[in-house]
Order: C-alpha cells, then structure tokens, then sequence
C-alpha cells in the first residue's frame, strides 16, 4: 500500500524534523535520564514503553505545557523556528466541554484564538469521522469512542505543521481504529506525527519511526520496508507487529516499576 495522498485541503508542505534531548525528575527521583529523540519531519513516529516510563510527559514537554517535575535539556526543530503555534495536541482524555455540542467542539481552538473557524473543514472531518448526524449533540449524549472521534477531528480541523496524538484510538473497536488511522494518515500527510501508542500493531502499521523508550533512554526499533500505511496483512507488517510485541512483553518483566505521579 502506498503512502496515502494529501486531501485537497491539506497542507502541502512538510512538517519539521524535532530534536528532543534531555532528562526529568520528580522531586522522588528521575522519570527518564539522557533521553535522546529525533522525530523525522513529515513523517509518523511512533512512541511506546511501558506505563509510568514518561511518554505523556514527553509530549506535554514539546507542547510546552507545565509538568509537576524539572526538564534539563532543549527541544528544537530543524527549520530554527519556534514550537509555539505550530502544535496540536490530542490528549488521552477527550477533554469536550460539555456545554458545546459536537461542531463547536471541533471549531473550539479557532474561537479560542478570537479567529472564524473553518467549517466547512470541520464538516468535512466530522462527516468523514462518521458523526455527520450528531453535530449538535452535546458529549454527554456520546459513547467513549464517539467522543474519542470528535477529539480527532478537532486536532485535524487545526491544520497544523507538528501533531501530538496520546493514545487518540484507544477506546475504539478494531474495525474503526482501523478506518480512524486511514483518516488521520490520510488528513495528516506531510505533517510530523508523533504518535504514544501501547499497540505494536498500530505501530507496525502506521510508523516511518518506531521508539522504544524506557528509564534509561530511548531507542529505534526497525520498521517494515513497505511504507506506511501498510497492508495489515503483509507478512512484514505481520513480522513487525509480532517481534515488537515478544519485545516489549519480554521488557515489561525488567522495568515493570511503580510509576511516578503524573507520569505516562
């Protein structure tokens, strides 16, 4: 399968390549030490680990956002501009205020920043996302995977160079995970994807760039020639999806640790 063309509303240029370097600590003591990352622009790289390692810390450190420990070190983009502005970011919670129905939801950053928002993108997306019947609904009327859908589309809607998903499939059954990754592939070519994923055959599927990360630091792992998004059914998607999987199952016995507060 080859690499999905952009939409017609896409962006054509390419997103950043991203260099993260560095530690944190807790006042208990260090989540991760010496961690070194380079995420390949305009491509998809996925993160995985096992839990309390810090991969959600890691994404909120590249947004910028306050964490409860300290960062030693620098994240820079390879075109020397700031981060700032140039993020979206999809949290695990879909964080929907329960007061606005679907569409407003997905338009709330434009609104947020005093802009008109797209909508007709935004109706595409939603369309696209299956909740084209529900617009005006409010989250409280939606199963967890419906909202998941709508958290997705809001992070598509913002159209940006550099995207953070934490986990944005988990609470949806295998048939739409994988229609759901096909779309944000899709919505999302040429942007630079970083991607916290627990599922190797997510990962196998979807990633230019798969990254091991553990307290120690953080490693590559070897992604199927085929790009992605790749045949599920392929045997080197397959044979990635399952040494991935021997791996980390053979891991979790070393590092299985109590995890730091606030730490993912």
């Amino acid at each position: 399968m080859t690499r999905p063309a952009p939409t017609s509303s896409a962006t054509l240029s390419t997103g950043p390549s991203i260099h993260f370097k560095g530690s944190f600590t807790f006042s208990t003591g260090p989540l991760f030490e010496d961690v070194s990352l380079r995420l390949g622009g305009g491509e998809w790289n996925c993160l995985l680990g096992p839990s309390g390692v810090g991969k959600s810390t890691i994404l909120r450190l590249i947004l910028g956002l306050q964490t409860d420990g300290h960062f030693d070190g620098e994240i820079t983009a390879d075109d020397g501009a700031a981060l700032t502005n140039r993020v979206s970011y999809m949290a695990q919670s879909d964080l929907l205020l329960p007061w606005l129905n679907v569409l407003e939801n997905t338009c709330l950053g434009a609104r947020l920043r005093g802009q008109t928002p797209d909508t007709e993108r935004a109706h595409s997306l939603l369309h696209r996302v299956g909740l084209g019947a529900h617009l005006d609904k409010r989250p409280a009327s939606l199963s967890g995977g419906m909202r998941q859908r709508a958290a997705l589309a809001r992070t598509l809607v913002e159209d940006r160079d550099i995207v953070l998903l934490d986990e944005p499939f988990s609470a949806l059954d295998a048939g739409t995970r994988a229609d759901m990754q096909e779309l944000a592939a899709k919505a999302l070519w040429g942007k630079t994807v970083l991607l916290v994923t627990h599922d190797p055959a997510e990962a196998a599927r979807l990633a230019h760039q798969i990254i091991l990360l553990s307290s120690g630091g953080a490693t590559t792992w070897p992604t199927p020639a085929s790009p992605p998004i790749r045949d599920i059914h392929a045997p080197d998607t397959i044979s990635c999806q399952a040494a991935l999987l021997d791996h980390l199952r053979a891991g979790t016995a070393i590092t299985n640790q109590t995890p730091q507060e606030g730490a993912r």
